[in-house]
C-alpha cells in the first residue's frame, strides 16, 4: 500500500514537474509581447522579499499519536527558512472542532523564538474534525493584515495543511475563498485521510500529497527530490539550505510564483485575462487537402463549441491559405458563436500548389493578429494560432514563426502523416505543442489533447506580468570568431573571456555566463546555466578549441542566440529583468546580412559589446553594438587588454541605466485634473518628439513649410523646463540626424536649428530605412530617449511620395517599443503605406501640399485617451451602534437614493453594503445582487444592528481584507473603480490611522460623512482627502446622492466650471470696466447651462466677495446681465491669497454649485493689477492640489514671478500692458485652455499590455 502511494506520488510529482517545465518555456516566450526587459522597468512595482507560511496542524484524537512527527515536520521546514533577516514568517494554527492560534505571523521575528514554539507544542484533542471551519477562520483571522499577512503588500502566502482523517463539514467554499486570496496550498494527508478532498483544498491536484502515517512524512520531502531543479532554479530567490527538505522547500518558493496567477496583486498593471483568448486557424487548403478539408472544418466547429464566444470573451479567426492566404473573417468579424459556426459551415476549400506556410504565417501576423483586426494582444489577452498542415512547406518557416513567437503567440502545429514533423515542432511555440494525426478524420483524437495543453497554458499565463523583484546579477554571453581568419588570435579572445569572468561573482549566483563559438554555423560551448561556479566556467574556458571553418555568418549567430541561448530553457534570467550583455569578439566581415537579428537582439534588451580588429567593418560594429559608443577596436586580439577598462567602464554607465525602475503605488492625493487619483503610478514629465522629414527630391518646393510646421509645434513644447526633448531627422536615400533628443536643452536652441535647415535631397525615398535608423540610434538611451523611464515617445512623420523599400517591419518595430506615432503625407504619398506606419491608421493624416500643414496642428496634438473599466464597485459602510438608531432610517433612505442614480442592472456598477458598531456585518457583497431591484428590496429590509463601543478601524480593516477582494465581487484588479462611503454618528473607540491608510494604499476613494457627534478630524483622516469628509447636523440633513456621486469619475470636457477672480482694489478703478467687457466675452463664447457651463464672479481687495457662484444662473443672458451691472468694489492693496482661499472654501463647493466629484474640469480666471499684500503660495498650492487650472492675467504693475506662482502652469501666466488689453490675450487664453483642457482628460489605467504611450501624448 506503501510502495503504491509513494510510486503514484513519483508519477504525479514527475508529471507536474515536466508539465509546469512546458508551461514555463511557452510562458516566457509569451512575454516578448511587452519586450519585457525594457517595458516592464517602469510599469512594474516592486515585490517585497520573502514570503509568509501558515501551518495549519490537525490536532483531532486521531492523530494524537502521529502529533509529535507533525511538530518534527514543522521544525524542518522552519529550520530552512530565512526568519532572522525579516524575509520569511511563520505561524501555526492547530484545531479539531474548532481552531486555535498557537501564533501568529506577527508573534515572533527570529527563527530560534518560532523553534522554541513549536517545540513546545501540545496536541489539542478533540473532534469532530472541522476543516472547513479552519480553512474559513485563517480567511478571516491569520491572513489578514492585522495577523501578520503582508498579503496586500505581494508576499507570497503559503499554507501547508497536515490532516489525518476527513473533515466532518464542507471544505470546497473555504478552499476556494482561499484560492481567490491567493494562498498556495499543500495538503498533506494520510491513510485516514480523503484524498479527493485534499486535492479541493490544495492548490492544485498535484499539491495534493499524501503518507501511510505522519511518521512518514519524511517521505514526502524524499518524493520530492526526483523533482527536475531547472524548474525551480529559474525562479526561485533563494535555496533551502537542509538537503533532506530542499525541494520540498523549492517546490514552495517557486510555485509561488506560478500561484501570483491568482493573487493579482493591486499594483497588477498588466495582467492576462484568462477568461479571454484570441483565436486564429490557419488552415492549409492546398491541393493535398483537398479530401481532408470538411474534417478540417468539424475540428474548427468543435473547437468553437468548446468556446465562451463574445466581444469580450473569445474571439476567433479563421484564415485558409496555399499559395497565399486568405482570411475568411477576422477576430472582430463575429461576435457570436452561431454566427462563427455558420460561416465556417460555409467555407470552400481553396486550392492551390504545395503550402506557402511561411508566408501564410506572416500574413497572420501582419493582419491578423493586429488591433484592427480585432486582437487584443495589447490588452494582454493571449493570441493562439491553431495550424493544420497537410504537407510541408514550399518556402521557409523560420523567420515568420520566430516573429510569431517573438509576439509572444501560442502556436499549435496539427500535421498529418504528409507534413514534416520537424517543421511542425519550429512552427510550434514549443515543440510539445506539435501534434500529428494520421489524417485529418482522426482531428477528433488530439482535441481533447490541444485542450489540455491549452488550459495549462491558461492556468499560468499571467504569472510573469506581476513582476518580481528584479534578481541582482546579469547573464554574460560571449559570441566567439572561430573562423579561419581568427585561428592565431583564439588564445588571446579565450585568456580574454577568463579576464572577465574573474572578475565577475559567479559563486553566489548572481552572475551566469554562457560561452558561443561560431563561423559558418553557431556551436554553444555551454549555455548560461551549464555551470554555477567561477572555477567550472573558467576549466571550460581554458580548454576551448578553435572551431574554424568559413565563412563568417555573424547575422546567422545573432540569430542563433535569440533563439537559443537567451531564453529561459538556456538559463537566461531576462524576463526577471536581469540584465543581459553580450560580448561579440569578430575578427573580420559578415558574409550575411546582420541588420535584422541585431535588431531582434535590441528589441530583447540584450547589450550588445562588438570588439573588432582591424579586418572587421566598423560600421557593421557599430549597426551590432546596441549603441554606436558601444562598438570597439583594437589592432588584433592579442590588445584586447587594452580595451577591457573601456569596456568595463561602459559597462558599468550601461549597467546603471538599465536598472529597472520599480514606481510604487500609492495613496496618492486628489488632483481632479488627473483623476487617475490612487491608481495610477507617477510617470515622468514630459515627452521625446522626433521628426522625420521627407529631404527627397520631391519635396524640395514644400520644405519651407515642413520647416515651419516644426517650429510651430516646438513653440507649444515645454523644452526650458526639461520636460519635453526633439530631435530631428531628414532622409532620402538615407538618413541624417540634424540634431538628437539631448543636443539641446532650450526652446531657443531648437528653433534655432530648425531655421537653419537646409533640404537635403537625393532619391530614391526609402522610409523603412529611415524608421530602422531612429529604432536603432534615436530611440536609445545614448541619444536622450528617456523611453526606459517611462517618457512617451512621439515621431512625427512628414513625408511627401511612396517608399521604394518596405516599411512593415520597420514600422512594427518601432510599435513595439511604445513609439507613436503620426504620419502624415501628401497627395503623393501613399495612403495605405502611411496607415501601416502610424500607430493606429486614424493617426494617418493627408494635406494637399504641405504648404496645408498648419490646419492640421490641432489633428496631430489630440490625445490618445484609453478606454476606461465600465463601473464601479460600491461599498457603503453604516454605523448601527446604538447611538445611530433614530437617524438609521436616513442612512438606509440615503443608500437607496444613491443605489438608485447607479448603472447595475447593465452589469457596469455594484453595491456592498456592511453595518458595524462593536463588530462589522455584512449584509450583502458585491456580487450577491446583480440587479438595482434587488439591493433596493435588500436596503428596505435593513434592521439597526446596535451594539457599542464603535470599532470604525475594525470596520475598515474588515472591508480590506473581505469586501474589497475579488472573491467578494470586488473588480479593484480589473481597474474597476472602488468607491466606499462612510456614514458614522460618533467618534471611534478603536484607532482609524492604519486602516484607513490601507484602504487608501487599495485605491479605495473613501468619502466620510459624520453628524455633529462625529470627529472632523477623523473623519478627514478616513477620508480619501480631507475635502472628501462631509459633515451634516443630523442623518435627516443628508445630502443629495445625486450631486455627490453621479459619475464620480468622468471629467467630461464638454462641462467647464469657470470662477472669475477680479482685483477690485483702488488701484484697478479705472480698468474695472475693461475687466467686466473681458468677462462678458468670454462667457460669450461659452455654452452656458446647468449641464453645461457654469460661471461665477468674485471681487476682492482686502477681502472677497462673490456676486454670484456657480448654482445662480443658468443663462448666457442671467450672467452677461449680472456682469454689467457689477460695480468696482474698491479698497486697499490687494489680498490675493486670502482670495483664493475663499475661492477654495466658498465657492469651488458642491453647495456653491461646483462640480468637481463629478469630474467637471475647475477653471479660475484671475484678473490682477498689482502685487499681492499677502501670501499667495499656500492657497495658490491647495488649489493645484485640488486640480484648479489657474489662469493669472496682469498688467505692468503686477508681480510676474507672484502670476506664475499663481498659475497652474508657468505657461498659464499672462500678461497685457492694461486691462484694456485684455482682448489681446483673449484668443491666446482660449487656445491655452482648449489644450489644457484635452490634457486634464482622465487617463485610466487598465490590466491590459498596453504600454504607456498608447494613451496618450499631452504633457503629464
Amino acid at each position: 500500500m506503501i510502495g503504491h502511494q509513494l510510486d503514484h506520488s513519483k508519477m504525479c510529482c514527475t508529471k507536474f514537474s515536466a508539465s509546469c517545465a512546458c508551461i514555463d518555456r511557452v510562458v516566457m516566450k509569451k512575454l516578448r509581447l511587452l519586450n519585457m526587459s525594457q517595458t516592464l522597468y517602469f510599469l512594474a512595482e516592486k515585490k517585497p522579499a520573502g514570503r509568509d507560511f501558515v501551518f495549519l496542524l490537525d490536532g483531532s484524537d486521531a492523530t494524537r499519536s502521529g502529533f509529535p512527527a507533525m511538530r518534527d515536520f514543522v521544525q524542518s521546514v522552519v529550520q530552512t527558512l530565512s526568519v532572522d533577516d525579516s524575509k520569511d514568517r511563520v505561524s501555526v494554527v492547530q484545531y479539531s472542532r474548532e481552531p486555535a492560534v498557537q501564533f501568529y505571523l506577527n508573534t515572533y521575528t527570529t527563527q530560534g523564538e518560532i523553534l522554541d514554539s513549536v517545540r513546545g507544542l501540545r496536541h489539542k484533542g478533540g473532534r469532530p474534525l472541522n476543516t472547513g471551519a479552519a480553512l474559513q477562520y485563517l480567511s478571516d483571522n491569520v491572513f489578514t493584515v492585522s495577523a501578520g499577512s503582508r498579503r496586500l503588500e505581494g508576499v507570497p502566502q503559503v499554507l501547508i495543511l497536515l490532516s489525518g482523517g476527513r473533515s466532518a463539514d464542507n471544505v470546497d467554499a473555504q478552499a476556494a475563498a482561499l484560492k481567490q486570496l491567493g494562498v498556495l496550498t499543500f495538503a498533506i494527508g494520510t491513510r485516514n485521510s480523503d484524498s479527493k478532498e485534499l486535492q479541493k483544498i490544495a492548490h492544485s491536484p498535484t499539491y495534493a500529497l499524501s503518507v501511510s502515517e505522519f511518521n512518514d512524512l519524511p517521505s514526502v520531502r524524499h518524493l520530492l527530490k526526483s523533482t527536475p531543479d531547472i524548474f525551480f532554479m529559474e525562479i526561485t530567490p533563494e535555496s533551502p539550505t537542509i538537503p533532506e527538505f530542499k525541494n520540498l522547500a523549492r517546490l514552495m518558493v517557486s510555485s509561488q510564483v506560478y500561484f501570483k496567477c491568482s493573487q493579482l496583486l493591486f499594483s497588477c498593471l498588466f495582467s492576462v485575462d484568462t477568461a479571454k483568448k484570441d483565436i486564429v486557424f490557419l488552415l492549409d487548403g492546398s491541393d493535398g487537402t483537398r479530401n481532408g478539408f470538411p474534417a478540417m472544418l468539424d475540428f474548427v466547429e468543435r473547437v468553437v463549441e468548446k468556446l465562451n464566444v463574445g466581444e469580450n470573451k473569445d474571439r476567433v479567426s479563421v484564415v485558409q491559405y496555399s499559395i497565399d492566404a486568405e482570411a475568411h473573417f477576422y477576430l472582430n468579424t463575429y461576435t457570436t458563436k452561431d454566427d462563427i459556426v455558420g460561416s465556417v459551415r460555409g467555407l470552400r476549400h481553396r486550392g492551390g500548389r504545395a503550402p506557402n506556410t511561411g508566408a501564410a504565417l506572416q500574413y497572420v501576423r501582419d493582419n491578423v493578429l493586429t488591433s484592427s483586426a480585432g486582437s487584443r494582444h495589447l490588452q494582454g489577452v493571449p493570441q493562439i494560432l491553431i495550424l493544420l498542415n497537410g504537407g510541408r512547406s514550399s518556402d521557409n518557416v523560420d523567420t515568420p514563426a520566430s516573429t510569431l513567437k517573438q509576439l509572444g503567440v501560442l502556436t499549435f502545429a496539427i500535421g498529418t502523416r504528409g507534413s514534416d514533423s520537424a517543421e511542425l515542432q519550429r512552427l510550434s511555440s514549443d515543440p510539445s505543442h506539435a501534434l500529428s494525426v494520421s489524417d485529418f478524420t482522426d482531428l477528433p483524437s488530439v482535441q481533447e489533447q490541444l485542450s489540455s495543453v491549452m488550459s495549462r497554458l491558461n492556468m499560468s499565463q499571467t504569472l510573469y506580468f506581476l513582476a518580481e523583484k528584479k534578481p541582482a546579477g546579469r547573464d554574460f554571453v560571449f559570441l566567439l570568431d572561430g573562423s579561419d581568419a581568427t585561428r592565431s588570435g583564439f588564445p588571446a579572445m579565450r585568456d580574454f573571456v577568463q579576464s572577465v569572468v574573474q572578475a565577475l561573482s559567479v559563486d553566489d549566483s548572481k552572475n551566469r555566463v554562457s560561452v558561443v563559438q561560431y563561423s559558418r554555423e553557431p556551436a554553444v560551448q555551454f549555455y548560461l546555466n551549464t555551470y554555477m561556479t567561477q572555477g567550472e566556467i573558467l576549466d571550460s574556458v581554458r580548454g576551448l578549441r578553435h572551431k574554424g571553418g568559413r565563412p563568417l555568418n555573424t547575422g546567422a549567430a545573432l540569430q542563433y542566440l535569440s533563439d537559443n541561448v537567451f531564453t529561459v530553457s538556456a538559463g537566461s534570467r531576462r524576463l526577471e529583468g536581469v540584465p543581459q550583455v553580450l560580448i561579440l569578439l569578430s575578427g573580420g566581415r559578415s558574409a550575411d546580412n546582420v541588420d535584422t537579428p541585431a535588431s531582434a537582439l535590441k528589441q530583447l534588451g540584450v547589450l550588445t559589446f562588438a570588439i573588432g580588429t582591424r579586418g572587421s567593418d566598423s560600421a557593421e560594429l557599430q549597426r551590432l553594438s546596441s549603441d554606436p559608443s558601444h562598438a570597439l577596436s583594437v589592432s588584433d586580439f592579442t590588445d584586447l587588454p587594452s580595451v577591457q577598462e573601456q569596456l568595463s567602464s561602459v559597462m558599468s554607465r550601461v549597467l546603471v541605466r538599465s536598472t529597472p525602475r520599480t514606481p510604487t503605488v500609492t495613496g496618492k492625493k486628489l488632483n481632479m485634473s488627473q483623476t487617475l487619483y490612487f491608481l495610477a503610478e507617477k510617470k515622468p514629465a514630459g515627452r521625446d518628439f522626433v521628426f522625420l522629414l521627407d529631404g527627397s527630391d520631391a519635396t524640395r518646393s514644400g520644405f519651407p513649410a515642413m520647416r515651419d510646421f516644426v517650429q510651430s509645434v516646438v513653440q507649444t513644447l515645454s523644452v526650458d523646463d526639461s520636460k519635453d526633448r526633439v530631435s530631428v531627422v531628414q532622409y532620402s536615400r538615407e538618413p541624417a540626424v540634424q540634431f538628437y533628443l539631448n543636443t539641446y536643452t532650450t526652446q531657443g536652441e531648437i528653433l534655432d536649428s530648425v531655421r537653419g535647415l537646409r533640404h537635403r535631397g537625393g532619391r530614391p525615398l526609402n522610409t523603412g530605412a529611415a524608421l530602422q535608423y531612429l529604432s536603432d540610434n534615436v530611440f536609445t538611451v545614448s541619444a536622450g530617449s528617456r523611453r526606459l523611464e517611462g517618457v512617451p515617445q512621439v515621431l512625427i512623420l512628414l513625408s511627401g511620395g511612396r517608399s521604394a523599400d518596405n516599411v512593415d517591419a520597420q514600422a512594427a518595430a518601432l510599435k513595439q517599443l511604445g513609439v507613436l506615432t503620426f504620419a502624415i503625407g501628401t497627395r503623393n504619398s501613399d495612403s495605405k503605406e502611411l496607415q501601416k506606419i502610424a500607430h493606429s491608421p486614424t493617426y494617418a493624416l493627408s494635406v494637399s501640399e504641405f504648404n496645408d500643414l498648419p490646419k492640421q496642428l490641432s489633428s496631430v496634438m489630440m490625445p490618445v485617451v484609453p478606454k476606461k473599466p465600465a463601473g464601479r464597485d460600491f461599498v457603503f459602510l453604516l454605523d448601527g451602534s446604538d447611538a445611530t438608531r433614530s437617524g438609521f432610517p436616513a442612512m438606509r433612505d440615503f443608500v437607496q437614493s444613491v443605489v438608485q442614480t447607479l448603472s447595475v442592472d447593465d452589469s457596469k456598477d455594484r453595491v456592498s453594503v456592511v453595518q458595524y458598531s462593536r463588530e462589522p456585518a455584512v449584509q450583502f457583497y458585491l456580487n450577491t445582487y446583480t440587479t438595482q431591484g434587488e439591493i433596493l428590496d435588500s436596503v428596505r429590509g435593513l434592521r439597526h444592528r446596535g451594539g457599542r463601543p464603535l470599532n470604525t478601524g475594525a470596520a475598515l480593516q474588515y472591508l480590506s481584507d473581505n469586501v474589497f477582494t475579488v472573491s467578494a465581487g470586488s473588480r479593484r484588479l480589473e481597474g474597476v473603480t472602488q468607491v466606499l462611503i462612510l456614514l458614522s454618528g460618533g467618534r471611534s473607540a478603536d484607532n482609524v490611522d492604519a486602516q484607513a491608510a490601507a484602504l487608501k494604499q487599495l485605491g479605495v476613494l473613501t468619502f466620510a460623512i459624520g453628524t455633529r457627534n462625529s470627529d472632523s478630524k477623523e473623519l478627514q483622516k478616513i477620508a480619501h482627502s480631507p475635502t472628501y469628509a462631509l459633515s451634516v447636523s443630523e442623518f435627516n440633513d443628508l445630502p443629495s446622492s445625486q450631486l455627490l456621486f453621479s459619475c464620480l469619475f468622468s471629467v467630461d470636457t464638454a462641462k467647464k466650471d469657470i470662477v472669475f477672480l477680479l482685483d477690485g482694489s483702488d488701484g484697478t478703478r479705472n480698468g474695472f470696466p475693461a475687466m467686466l467687457d473681458f468677462v462678458e466675452r468670454v462667457v460669450e463664447k461659452l455654452n452656458v447651462g446647468e449641464n453645461k457651463d457654469r460661471v461665477s464672479v468674485v471681487q476682492y481687495s482686502i477681502d472677497a466677495e462673490a456676486h454670484f457662484y456657480l448654482n445662480t444662473y443658468t443663462t448666457k443672458d442671467d450672467i452677461v446681465g449680472s456682469v454689467r451691472g457689477l460695480r468696482h468694489r474698491g479698497g486697499r492693496a490687494p489680498n490675493t491669497g486670502a482670495a483664493l482661499q475663499y475661492v477654495r472654501d466658498n465657492v469651488l463647493t458642491s453647495s456653491a454649485g461646483s462640480r468637481h466629484l463629478q469630474g467637471v474640469p475647475q477653471i479660475l480666471i484671475l484678473l490682477n493689477g498689482g502685487r499681492s499684500s499677502d501670501n499667495v503660495d499656500t492657497p495658490a498650492s491647495t488649489l493645484k492640489q485640488l486640480g484648479v487650472l489657474t489662469f493669472a492675467i496682469g498688467t505692468r504693475g503686477s508681480d510676474s514671478a507672484e502670476l506664475q506662482r499663481l498659475s497652474s502652469d508657468p505657461s498659464h501666466a499672462l500678461s497685457v500692458s492694461d486691462f484694456t488689453d485684455l482682448p489681446s490675450v483673449q484668443e491666446q487664453l482660449s487656445s491655452v485652455m482648449s489644450r489644457v483642457l484635452v490634457r486634464s482628460t482622465p487617463r485610466t489605467p487598465t490590466v491590459t499590455g498596453k504600454k504607456v504611450t498608447d494613451f496618450y501624448i499631452p504633457k503629464s
